[in-house]
């Protein structure tokens, strides 16, 4: 099968935040149909796309890039024929194809979360999925128990958030304020990251509503076991 000739660039595990970080102020990769390819760096592997490029990020050599692309008759890595592959090359799942958004760094000054939270260290499903895909993971609940924040550092270091809000509490602005107190959970001056499937409208319009701008979309590869 013949495709288009994909452009393919090496990037170090040392250079991959510095994407994030960037995307994180506005500051996007060149937008020159590339593949930047990098060795794994977080829990997971990644394929990521910025507009016009994209990231690519596994403990595969930069060879089988080129030979599955183009077998997949495909310069975009994000083809199924191209996700299915590297699933199948690490023994693992594909996962959620996601919208990934960001929190710019706080102010100078600390921000109070806008919800009281309480450190959470339960088996609840959405921190043991949190474990597969991110290190140093911490979760906190409301003190209704209605709303659950997790927060941990995935792909390039970078400091990412998840939420669950049950049935009874939507609508209320909950979702919201807990992706708001996501932001005064990390250190000062850093971004917080979010991954959401776009037909999660719900999820998404509390983002967007709590200050996340969308940067680009990312299917995860967990490389942990499911406990």
């Amino acid at each position: 099968m013949n495709g288009p000739r994909p452009r393919l660039d090496t990037l170090t595990a040392d250079e991959v935040p510095g994407v994030f970080t960037r995307a994180a102020q506005g500051m996007f990769p060149d937008p020159d149909s590339s593949v930047r390819v990098a060795p794994l760096c977080g829990p997971a592997a990644a394929v990521v796309a910025f507009t016009g490029c994209f990231l690519v990020s596994a403990p595969v050599e930069r060879a089988w890039w080129e030979r599955t692309l183009a077998g997949a008759g495909s310069a975009d890595p994000l083809h199924p024929r191209v996700l299915l592959a590297l699933a199948d090359h690490l023994g693992t799942t594909v996962g959620e194809n996601d919208a990934v958004l960001v929190a710019p760094p706080s102010p100078a000054v600390s921000l109070a979360p806008p919800v009281r939270l309480l450190p959470f260290d339960d088996g609840h499903p959405r921190v043991e999925l949190a474990r597969r895909f991110r290190d140093d993971v911490r979760a906190w609940t409301t003190v209704e128990g209605d709303g659950l924040l997790v927060l941990g550092r995935g792909l390039g270091g970078r400091w990412e958030m998840s939420m669950d809000v049950v049935p009874h509490s939507r609508a209320r602005g909950l979702g919201r304020a807990l992706a708001s107190a996501a932001r005064a959970g990390v250190p000062r001056g850093e971004p917080v990251f979010a991954q959401v499937t776009p037909g999660n409208a719900a999820s998404l319009r509390a983002l967007l509503a709590a200050g996340y701008r969308p940067i680009g979309q990312e299917v995860l590869f967990p490389l942990r076991p499911q406990r």
